[in-house]
């Protein structure tokens, strides 16, 4: 049993009944769009977490990257990546890896955070295709299907999977005019499989049986923008949309088939086609809730790109999207440190707090009005405590050297409350 089948039949689960509690939300409407394919919990039968709900109605949640490289590998490091994602915000982990331990760091991360936990099964398919031939190239249904069950057994919460990529899509994209093709690994994999084999990708021709599997672990798919745009000149192009028009129809063979569905979007997008690509989604894949990498709107940041993604992650958020995953300063750049972890989280759920401002979501505007009351009252311990980094907050107050609680040193006796007061 689903939880999107569950709520068909009215059934409330521990987990609804969970984020009705966080969300504020009525039970009885949480029910009603988790039937409808509006909101998702990601939660593996096998995965003791408490849960969170993604979608229509609800706060908008963010997303960490994490996981090995095949050019570094340290376990440790990447937990505790984890760890310092879930203390700053994040409400979901996703695991990248494509190191040779994979496997290992993998039950490692599922122990050590309680959110959902995301993977990209196609990159272990891939990895054993690679020691076993030495090429990506020669996957198989049997290593892709079988990562994904493997996966499914460990306790793996959602799964992003590339199924709208199909012959006549790559086909097609041969005559675009794109700058940079396909940016997306996962959507590299499988048009190269295609390529080679000139056969189906197997995740579009055998989707019934990906939906088998899914349902009997309860996993949400998240369903891969393989063909998202890698630049802005390339946003918003035919291949993007033909793409999202095919995972409209997987959209709505997975919420009849009773299995939680998701879809990713872009990707590189100017600011002025953001609104319109997260509405395009809605319409196109049946309300399905969005997960969205940025977007990014200008490709001339790198080292800062954690800035251009909350630019138009906000955007996005406030025009439909309810999934945001973090973009790191280290972005196109590198893998990412502890301290691109914490800035790529903290930009995140500003875009996100900023987005759910703009949409009225009660609970958003009872931490506003809370730091407006701190700041009237030179509170600054409560302060602290609403910031997003508490510790940095508290570290520029400290260090202004300034023992007066009721100025700070940018404008001293003459600050505009502390006079306003006096005149009351």
């Amino acid at each position: 049993m689903t939880q999107i089948e569950d709520a068909k039949k009215g059934v409330i689960t521990k987990e609804m009944k969970h984020v009705s509690k966080i969300e504020n939300i009525d039970i009885q409407k949480l029910v009603n769009l988790i039937a409808n394919g509006k909101v998702v919990i990601p939660k593996n039968i096998l995965h003791e977490i408490d849960g969170c709900g993604i979608g229509d109605g609800l706060t908008t949640k963010v997303n960490a990257n994490i996981g090995s490289s095949s050019k570094l590998e340290d376990i440790s490091l990447e937990v505790e990546k984890a760890k310092i994602a879930v203390k700053y915000g994040a409400d979901a982990v996703m695991d990248l890896s494509t190191g040779e331990k994979l496997k290992e760091f993998r039950k490692e991360i599922l122990n050590a955070v309680n959110v959902p936990i995301g993977t990209v099964p196609i990159y272990e398919a891939g990895v054993i295709a690679q020691n076993r031939s030495g090429s990506v190239l020669d996957i198989t249904e049997d290593d892709i299907f079988n990562a994904i069950i493997n996966q499914a057994k460990e306790g793996v919460d959602f799964m992003t999977l590339h199924c709208g990529i199909n012959k006549e899509l790559v086909s097609k994209l041969k005559d675009s005019n794109r700058a940079m093709g396909i940016v997306s690994r996962g959507g590299t994999f499988l048009a190269a499989l295609i390529n080679h084999t000139n056969q189906e990708n197997p995740l579009y021709a055998n989707y019934e049986y990906l939906l088998e599997i899914a349902y009997e672990y309860d996993i949400t798919l998240s369903l891969g923008d393989g063909l998202r745009p890698g630049s802005l000149q390339d946003a918003t192009d035919i291949p993007q949309i033909q793409e999202l028009v095919n995972l409209g129809g997987l959209v709505k063979k997975a919420q009849d088939a009773n299995v939680q569905v998701m879809v990713e979007g872009p990707g590189h997008v100017p600011y002025n086609q953001i609104a319109a690509n997260m509405q395009i989604e809605k319409t196109i894949c049946h309300g399905a809730p969005f997960y969205v990498l940025g977007p990014i709107v200008t490709d001339l940041a790198p080292g800062y790109d954690h800035i251009t993604s909350a630019i138009g992650g906000t955007l996005a958020a406030v025009s439909g999207a309810n999934f945001l995953c973090y973009v790191t300063p280290a972005e196109h750049l590198a893998l990412p440190s502890l301290g691109d972890v914490k800035e790529g989280v903290i930009a995140s759920k500003i875009a996100a707090q900023a987005a759910d401002v703009a949409k009225g979501i009660e609970s958003a505007w009872t931490k506003e009005k809370e730091m407006a009351k701190a700041r009237n009252n030179f509170d600054w311990e409560k302060q602290f405590d609403l910031s997003f980094d508490s510790q940095r907050a508290a570290g520029y107050r400290l260090n202004c050297n300034i023992k007066d609680k009721d100025m700070c040193s940018m404008c001293g006796k003459y600050c505009a409350i502390k006079i306003a007061k006096d005149i009351e």
